[in-house]
């Protein structure tokens, strides 16, 4: 059975490089995905001539806009984004190949985690250190990918929420105040997209800031799960017990109860971006990610095995049971490229593409290899610019495929 250790020292050592400052000292940050609050965010924050000092060694120069139109929180957003990078000074570029030469690093920042794995292979492909916004993945397999694609290319990549840089989780994650960690209640807004894992759209906040104050070593969970709110109780190798409560209805505050050998503290305010930019600057200059690599992969399992709970009635599920059926998941990438004619040509890559005449003729492509794959992933090529509204049909014949890039 294949196991994911943590990062040893020589681990750590194969991926430290020199920043590739430009000869202006400056090192050029490129962003895939105008997708995001999190886009006009960042460029403000590291582009600020007046910011931290460590910003001023750094400026964002480009995007890649993407887009997924299946997704309206994606694709609803792309424009306005996109128009602030340019009123920013940013360069638009109409595909990742193009950006790449003209930045030195780069910010993955697509809010639809199912097209992360499919963008970050050119990044990784041209050595470019990438940071990955949340969730880093649309699924742990696609997550596990990314890092075996990432340590074979000997390229740094680094993935977090903001909340894990919050001042008091630091505190007790390094020297904690009240002695001893025996457990810890965390708490986040848990909104659902129906695109992503269930908490991977919005929860991976509160369970990245419960991780971040227990540690990795998480072993098993178990979930109740009702329409207003999810609990999901988890036991940590050393026998103590965390707990995330995703929120829906009501009050919905980013916090964590901790409680220690010598007291309780409620610690966990939202102090904005600012934190986490510090660290992706500190990691783009030095090539080794803060975050050691199974916690990363050991919060995606925590939510992974949540889900698996959840269809148990409740029932306790190691992490190693979910990230052992990722590593066995059989499935296999399609690409359906359209043309001017509005025909699709599907290649699953292992027979002759095939070209049909119709969106409606997708489906029980799909349907074929579900016969032999647990999942179908889907790339959707539409270079050609066939009509919206035909692109929203295919895509209905493909629901039971997952997307893992729009082409446009």
């Amino acid at each position: 059975m294949k196991r994911f250790f943590a990062v040893t020292a020589a681990f750590l050592a194969a991926f430290v490089c020199a920043a590739a400052f430009g000869a202006d000292g400056t090192f050029k940050l490129g962003i895939i995905g105008a997708t995001t609050s999190h886009v006009p965010a960042f460029v403000k924050t590291i582009n600020n001539p007046d910011g931290a000092d460590i910003f001023k060694k750094f400026e964002v120069t480009a995007v890649y806009p993407g887009g997924t139109p299946d997704n309206a929180d994606s694709w609803d957003r792309v424009e306005g984004y996109t128009q602030q990078c340019v009123d920013s000074g940013l360069k638009v570029y109409s595909t990742i190949e193009e950006m790449l030469p003209e930045v030195d690093g780069v910010l993955l920042e697509s809010v639809d985690g199912r097209l992360h794995l499919e963008q970050v292979k050119p990044v990784i492909a041209a050595k470019k250190p990438v940071y990955i916004d949340k969730p880093m993945g649309g699924s742990l397999k696609d997550v596990l990918e990314i890092f075996e694609l990432a340590e074979a290319a000997n390229v740094p990549v680094f993935s977090a929420s903001s909340l894990r840089y919050v001042k008091a989780y630091q505190e007790m994650r390094n020297n904690s105040p009240i002695g001893e960690i025996y457990g810890a209640d965390a708490t986040s807004p848990c909104s659902i997209n129906g695109k992503h894992p269930s908490l991977y759209w919005y929860g991976i906040h509160g369970v990245e800031s419960l991780f971040t104050v227990m540690g990795p070593d998480c072993v098993s969970v178990s979930r109740t799960n009702t329409p207003n709110a999810d609990v999901v109780v988890g036991v940590w190798k050393n026998k103590t017990i965390g707990t995330f409560r995703g929120i829906r209805k009501g009050a919905a505050p980013y916090s964590c109860k901790v409680f220690g050998e010598n007291g309780v503290a409620n610690v966990g305010d939202y102090e904005g971006y600012e934190p986490l930019l510090v660290e992706i600057c500190k990691f783009f200059e030095t090539g080794v990610s803060p975050v050691d690599k199974q916690e990363t992969i050991n919060i995606f399992a925590f939510m992974t095995a949540a889900d698996m709970s959840r269809k148990e009635k409740g029932k306790s599920v190691k992490l190693e049971d979910a990230i052992q059926a990722a590593q066995d998941e059989k499935r296999v990438t399609v690409t359906v490229t359209t043309t001017e004619k509005s025909e699709f040509i599907w290649n699953d890559g292992e027979n002759e593409p095939k070209t049909f005449e119709s969106y409606e003729e997708l489906r029980p492509a799909v349907e074929e290899l579900l016969e032999e794959y647990d999942v179908v992933r889907f790339i959707f090529d539409n270079r050609a610019g066939i009509p919206f509204d035909t692109v929203q049909k295919a895509f209905i014949e493909l629901e039971d495929a997952r997307l893992a890039n729009y082409i446009y």
